[in-house]
């Protein structure tokens, strides 16, 4: 376990206080620097993650680095259109005069990281921490030892620690002795709703600022009216994605009654043509991340008629990819986020069945709505809240480096990617500046009855 003194921690700060962070050319220097730097060391991080989740090759470079080295490209493209002041239109009122905002830098931010995407979850929220000038403590997942101790090596080697520093060891007793012991600006939190609330207690009594992305029951709704194929084989391709352990991965299926049965159909052939007869053997298939993780997915395959897999294997933390039939909705599999490659598929007939299922698990963090009824589309998409998602597809929005990406209500408070975390992790500061050679005193007194005239029709 790594021990913080708050010396280190009061290091950081100081380095912020000096201005070391605030040019441009600072920022894009440790941007560059850590971009080289992830590229260099590539080929550990792959296979780090392979040691820890058997994490196929292609989806660990995908999700985890090819998305950083993005980001990274991303605001390196945009960040003197970011930082530039912003001139707003000033009112009549308050004239002769110029309104501007300007982005300074919040000072020193607390990231706290995930194990299922530990790449990219800790280091695509620093890229826009650094983007805005800050400094920043990175708190890896201890779940993922092996990736963890890669990444700790390549933001040694890139930041000065009073600049970017790594600490390492047991979230439940690290990020708790800091954020006691020191007053952060910012905390940027990835994972379950429960350990959110706590981040959110420890951060209230000295009133800091928080963002989490946490996750939910995230839907696939198939509609009637849609390429039943296609959804199968988008949906199945989000619940297998490093073995359904994604925040926006699809948690279950809603699916029109009268193509249900095709569905499964398909959802089948696919995962036969993706992993092979026996997925166990494929190279192409992850495995979840520890026994506690293996033991809650493994409870939900007696928790409804097995439709297809249900095989796993203790020793390897490997369960097949598996469909649920005849679910109970009030049974823990509806209730609880899967976090897992076993996929509960519920039958409708009326779209207010939808409805009333998705309102029982408020706020996910994704809905994906398969339809060719654009009526039906925005039937869905107006009618339940959530974070936000696809048409036609699943978890692709994630990939636009300026769409806005977070939770609405449990699932989590706060916005980033691109444009959206260079804005979150600074602060946006309104300045009016008035001029000194026209000075027309409306808003002083004596007020008299030609002001009261003037200054109503100049509101």
């Amino acid at each position: 376990m790594s021990v913080i003194l708050p010396e280190q921690l009061q290091r950081l700060r100081d380095h912020f206080n000096s201005g070391a962070t605030r040019a441009l050319e600072a920022r894009g220097k440790a941007l560059k620097a850590l971009r080289a730097s992830l590229i260099g060391h590539k080929d550990e991080l792959l296979a780090a993650m392979h040691a820890d989740m058997r994490k196929p090759r292609f989806e660990a470079y995908l999700s985890d680095i090819g998305l950083v080295l993005g980001a990274i490209d991303h605001a390196l493209d945009h960040l003197k259109e970011w930082a530039a002041p912003q001139r707003v239109s000033t009112p009549l009122a308050i004239q002769v005069a110029e309104s501007t905002v300007y982005r300074e830098p919040l000072g020193v931010v607390l990231i706290v990281a995930p194990w299922n995407y530990p790449v990219l979850l800790l280091l695509s929220p620093l890229v826009g921490a650094i983007a805005a000038g800050n400094c920043a403590v990175l708190k890896p997942s201890e779940e993922v030892p092996h990736t963890s101790a890669v990444v700790a090596r390549i933001i040694r080697k890139v930041f000065a620690p009073e600049q970017v520093l790594v600490v390492e060891g047991p979230g439940a007793e690290v990020v708790p002795a800091m954020m006691n012991g020191f007053r952060f600006d910012h905390v940027f939190f990835t994972g379950s709703a429960h350990v959110g609330r706590s981040i959110l207690s420890l951060a209230a009594p000295k009133l800091v600022p928080v963002t989490l992305e946490l996750g939910g029951k995230s839907p696939a709704i198939v509609d009637k009216r849609s390429d039943v194929k296609v959804a199968a084989k988008r949906i199945a391709w989000s619940k297998c994605f490093n073995a359904g352990q994604t925040c926006i991965a699809t948690d279950h299926v809603l699916v029109h009654a009268s193509v249900a049965d095709e569905f499964l159909d398909h959802y089948a052939r696919f995962v036969k043509k993706a992993y092979g007869d026996d997925p166990q053997q494929s190279p192409h298939f992850a495995r979840l991340v520890n026994d506690r993780r293996f033991n809650a997915v493994k409870s939900y395959l007696v928790q409804g008629t097995l439709a297809l897999g249900g095989v796993h294997d203790a020793a390897e933390r490997y369960i097949t990819p598996t469909v649920l039939t005849n679910v109970a909705i009030d049974s823990p599999v509806m209730q609880e986020e899967i976090f897992g490659p076993v996929l509960p598929v519920i039958p409708w007939i009326e779209r207010e069945e939808v409805i009333a299922i998705t309102q029982r698990n408020p706020h996910p963090l994704a809905t994906y709505i398969f339809s060719n009824d654009r009526k039906a589309q925005r039937f869905f998409r107006e009618r339940i809240a959530f974070g936000g998602g696809c048409i036609n597809h699943c978890m692709l929005q994630f990939a636009p480096h300026d769409m806005p990406f977070g939770g609405v209500g449990t699932s989590g408070m706060g916005r980033y990617r691109g444009r959206y975390s260079f804005e979150l992790f600074s602060h946006a500061k309104g300045i009016v500046h008035g001029s000194t050679l026209i000075d027309h005193g409306l808003q002083e007194p004596p007020y008299t009855n030609l002001k009261e005239r003037i200054l109503r029709r100049v509101l």
